[in-house]
């Protein structure tokens, strides 16, 4: 009974390690989420800032698998090209090694545990905080804690457990296999990482097993373990780019061939790899013969070794994953482009890919928007329904764009957002909404010339033509305004004046013309039917014009009117 309770404390302090490291992960990731993108964009133009950039943002949310997934997002959104992510994925391997040499500094030997639940007192006031970024530091210092105390449970249960006596004697089976005995360490640190989704545990217990000192383990086999940690890590980014952009999917197949020939590289050196490392430790560091050293510093070189002698070689690399991937040409005309698959790794990724299938569906609508005013006095009735066709084809596009996009951020909403967070995803459900109003009127419009031309033997007047086109220019321009804002980045500063007055010149118009309609009926220049039809028309563009303003409003974060 006592071995069955102690497996199961085991896995308990497995379960608490590993959330608290996804819990710190997310609230860095949301403390910087913003600084995060732009570092990501900014700083990966060319490969060495690239791999600096990976080591940057893995070293500061402590997850190589987060840097990755981040990377292979952008590169579904298309913000980062594949040579970029080659790079940053580089990086990110290094970055990783951090983790090891916190634990191999203070895990086993400091009882870190003992000061987890003050440093829960710290954050408790944090976690409750109003202010989205303090509460976002509070889950931070919470995970750290959570993980920390997994770590030093992790051990009692271990020493429990006996666990030491346990693997010696299984490696006693196996520790006469000489190099085969490698090989399959490699492939049991694949499997063990594959299954957990996290190499910083699988490190962790590494770590915990080669301070043990069981006979049979020695560096050769902890290090066997932590290469296989590469290889298994990779699978996460294989996962979330399942169903991404063949993009996405290279940027994943690159992180894995990196892992691999790396490791495939070390093996044909690795014993006197291993020497070198040790001889590095205990002649230039200066620790003596210190085994969580001598592991943390061979996870690095290692590591290190691969960036420096693939970084030549991302231009080959990514010729190499094209080859293996080819790009399948298809039209995404009818659907989304950016959101393709589930969530990513955190809310405000995923928001971000949101936003840019908000602005996909705005150029739509302006698509939708420039048929319509192309279908006045077009002679042949043919191209006329061709024309009345496209426009009911981009209607049924919005309204499918509009449930896609707002199921995507309803599931968005369900995970942990901030408070900005939570209100962002409430303006772009605002706008999305809108966006389908404007598909709709669109195709009003197209219905109303449709009708005139069934139903009306008249053709719209020069007069009227001419004031109907200064209408037209005036909702085109309050369209491509509402582009150009829904491109700009979040936050506060959105200057839409001269939204607010292309709407005032719209509702002016509409007036003006809708008088000067009655007293042109009145006066005989046309029979009611066609002044019917032509203010409807009017009527259709001012109401466009509203819904535009809405969207406008909405992005810049202001209160409609």
């Amino acid at each position: 009974m006592d071995t069955f309770f102690n497996i199961l404390s085991l896995v308990g302090s497995l379960g608490l390690f590993l959330f608290g490291m996804k819990t710190m992960s997310e609230g860095l990731e949301k403390f910087a989420g913003d600084r995060l993108r732009n570092i990501l964009a900014a700083m990966t133009r060319n490969r060495f800032m690239g791999v600096l950039t990976g080591i940057t943002v893995t070293a500061l949310i402590q997850s190589s698998s987060a840097t990755t997934v981040m990377v292979v997002s952008f590169v579904n959104a298309g913000l980062m090209n594949l040579a970029q992510a080659i790079g940053v994925i580089m990086g990110a391997n290094v970055g990783t090694t951090i983790t090891a040499w916190i634990i191999s500094a203070i895990g086993f030997k400091v009882d870190i545990a003992a000061m987890s639940l003050p440093m829960l007192a710290i954050g408790i006031p944090l976690i409750f905080s109003g202010n989205s970024k303090r509460k976002s530091i509070g889950e931070f210092v919470f995970g750290f804690s959570f993980l920390f105390m997994g770590l030093s449970y992790m051990q009692q249960s271990a020493n429990d457990l006996d666990i030491g006596a346990i693997v010696a004697t299984m490696l006693a089976h196996v520790a006469d296999g000489g190099f085969f005995t490698i090989i399959l360490f490699v492939i049991v640190g694949a499997l063990v990482t594959m299954l957990v989704q996290a190499s910083a545990a699988t490190m962790a217990i590494t770590l915990m097993l080669f301070d043990m000192h069981i006979p049979g383990f020695g560096l050769e086999q902890a290090a066997a373990l932590a290469m296989g940690q590469n290889i298994g890590t990779t699978i996460t980014a294989i996962m979330a780019s399942i169903t991404a952009s063949t993009q996405a999917r290279r940027a994943a197949l690159a992180h894995m061939f990196f892992n691999v020939f790396g490791v495939v590289v070390v093996l044909v050196v690795f014993y006197p790899f291993c020497d070198a490392v040790s001889w590095f430790v205990e002649h230039v560091i200066g620790v003596g013969d210190n085994n969580l050293f001598k592991l943390s510093t061979f996870h690095s070189a290692f590591n290190i070794f691969n960036t420096l002698l693939l970084i030549g070689f991302v231009h080959q690399i990514e010729q190499f994953v094209c080859r293996m991937l080819p790009m399948k040409e298809k039209k995404v005309e009818h659907g989304l482009k950016f959101i393709t698959g589930g969530l990513l790794s955190t809310a405000e990724l995923s928001m971000l890919q949101a936003r840019k299938e908000i602005i996909l569906f705005g150029e739509r609508c302006q698509k939708a928007y420039n048929y319509v005013i192309s279908m006045h006095n077009i002679e042949k009735k043919s191209d006329f329904v061709t024309i009345f066709q496209k426009v009911e084809k981009y209607e049924a596009i919005t309204d499918n764009m509009e449930y896609e996009i707002a199921h995507y951020l309803q599931q968005v909403s369900e995970g942990r957002l901030s408070d900005d967070g939570k209100r962002q995803v409430q303006r772009m459900l605002r706008e999305v909404d809108d966006l389908e109003s404007i598909g709709d009127c669109c195709f009003n419009l197209a219905k109303t010339l449709s009708r005139k031309r069934d139903n009306c033997e008249e053709h719209f007047t020069d007069d009227q033509l001419q004031k109907i086109k200064v209408m037209e220019q005036l909702v085109s321009k309050a369209l491509s305004l509402m582009l150009d804002t829904l491109r700009q980045p979040e936050g506060e500063g959105h200057d839409i004046t001269h939204s607010y007055e292309i709407e005032n010149e719209i509702n002016s118009l509409r007036q003006n013309l809708r008088n000067e309609n009655t007293l042109n009926i009145a006066a005989g220049l046309y029979d009611y039917k066609l002044g019917a039809f032509y203010i409807d028309f009017i009527n259709g563009l001012e109401a466009l014009g509203d819904y535009v303003l809405n969207v406008v409003q909405s992005k810049a974060r202001q209160t409609r009117i």
